[in-house]
């Protein structure tokens, strides 16, 4: 359905900024309710027509087509109105009126439509680069990958942008399938660059570090760079930089039936075994990157979990999980993902967007990332892993073992 205000996104993005263009669009109809109310009273000797004549320029600068045509359809039922009514027809000066009123009201809605399709060309222009830049930042996860079949989605709330503060990424290497999902606090291009540090790093040292949590220490000293970086426009923003941090979840799946998991303070993933879904939440909570000095206790170890053939683990954002709807109830993602029916990891995640969008009747507060692999029995190269536990060992998720 159309609508009579400018559709988009609005400069500066807060809601003060939100509510001060909402009454800059309400100007020009409390500008004919003012003149009405003018004519309609004992002083209606004030002439109004300059008045309203304004009101569709007004309305241009605020509002599309539509809307300035309906600023204008007021301000003309105004005039023919309390003309009729005070009997003023017959007058130059109401004619001249009308006129401008006319003149004025074509010239805007020719201006409105002019500037509606130049916003509208930008747009697609920024969509273009924004397509661009999400295919090297956040490419899609390989249909396969060694021991599981993999499928990756990213919704983003900002309108007219495909990237933002949330990351993922699934490679296979040598050690097995190493995944990771992550969320920056912040939004923009701030936190677009955190989440290329962290993901760089996590590209790099997947090949070549054996033990999964020097892969996280690797993408916590990369952002600590980051952060540190003398790129920051002021000094204001370095301080915010100097805030940021990142949760992460990394997972890995070896050859052997089993998932191993390192969390710095992100959402625990989901286990669908058997079509019970169960949250794999870690033994020891650990803070985000960027909050490394709270990390106290013993060294970190990776957790491993069961991971037999059939399963599927679920990793994502908080924008999944604090997705609300309309009534301010947050999306019940263990009950959606427990009542989809079967299908491949693509169809998984497109029924759980459906399900997303149902939800929220539509609209995002926030990002959104997915990652699902499904571990399939093929590959399984350790052959004393290579039978998995029978079923009735794996009806519950074990408690995790650290590695």
């Amino acid at each position: 359905m159309r609508t009579l205000f400018r559709p988009g996104h609005l400069p500066g993005g807060g809601e003060h900024s939100r509510a001060l263009f909402r009454v800059a669009q309400c100007v020009p109809f409390v500008i004919i309710l003012l003149g009405l109310g003018v004519e309609l009273s004992p002083v209606h000797d004030i002439y109004t027509g300059p008045l309203l004549t304004a009101t569709p320029a007004l309305a241009s600068l605020t509002m599309g087509p539509m809307g300035t045509l309906a600023a204008a359809a007021g301000a003309l039922s105004v005039s023919l109105t309390t003309t009729t009514l005070h009997d003023a027809w017959g007058g130059m000066l109401i004619y001249s009126n009308l006129l401008g009123l006319l003149v004025v009201a074509v010239a805007s809605v020719i201006t409105s439509r002019a500037v509606h399709a130049r916003r509208q060309s930008e747009l697609n222009q920024v969509r273009r680069i924004a397509v661009a830049a999400q295919r090297v930042l956040l490419r899609p996860a390989p249909a396969r990958l060694g021991p599981v079949r993999a499928a990756s989605m990213y919704l983003s709330a900002e309108t007219g942008a495909q990237i933002g503060g949330d990351l993922y990424e699934a490679v296979q290497t040598r050690y097995g399938v190493r995944m990771i999902v992550g969320d920056v606090r912040g939004k923009g291009l701030p936190a677009v660059g955190l989440a290329s540090a962290v993901l760089g790093a996590f590209r790099e040292a997947v090949h070549y570090e054996d033990d999964l949590v020097e892969v996280v220490d690797h993408c916590a000293a990369a952002l600590h760079r980051e952060r540190a970086s003398p790129n920051a426009a002021d000094q204001c923003e370095r301080e915010d930089r100097a805030e940021d941090f990142v949760t992460v979840l990394v997972a890995q799946v070896p050859d052997a039936f089993e998932v191993q998991v390192v969390n710095r303070g992100h959402p625990p993933p989901l286990l669908l075994h058997r079509g019970k879904v169960q949250a794999l939440m870690p033994g020891s909570p650990l803070p985000p990157l960027g909050l490394d000095e709270f990390v106290t206790g013993p060294p970190v170890k990776a957790e491993s979990y069961p991971f037999v053939p059939g399963d599927r683990l679920l990793l994502h954002t908080d924008g999944v999980i604090e997705a609300r709807s309309p009534d301010n109830v947050f999306f019940a993602l263990p009950r959606a993902v427990e009542a989809l029916a079967p299908c491949t990891p693509p169809q998984f995640l497109e029924q759980l967007h459906q399900a997303l969008i149902r939800h929220t009747g539509g609209h995002l507060a926030d990002d959104a990332a997915m990652l699902v692999v499904e571990r399939l029995d093929e590959e399984a190269g350790d052959q004393s892993s290579a039978q998995p536990p029978p079923p009735e060992a794996t009806d519950g998720v074990d408690p995790p073992t650290t590695s």
